[in-house]
């Protein structure tokens, strides 16, 4: 599987558990709506420093959103 798919599922299961739309999260991580939405559709490669933001505003370690949790 590759990463990009593993990272977008992840970046929505924890958005979708925490209870955010995409325009919130994407405000909490500093980032814009749109944005967010490429990402969770696999459409952005996505920078080391976003994975920082998305992983703070979703209140997880950057790791997590990497790892295939099947």
């Amino acid at each position: 599987m590759r990463l990009i798919h593993i990272f977008a599922t992840n970046v929505r299961k924890y958005r979708i558990e925490k209870g955010l739309s995409q325009e919130a999260l994407a405000d909490l991580a500093g980032l814009h709506r749109t944005y967010i939405s490429a990402v969770e559709r696999e459409r952005r490669n996505i920078s080391i420093n976003n994975i920082e933001n998305v992983a703070a505003a979703l209140d997880v370690e950057p790791f997590i959103l990497l790892q295939n949790n099947k």
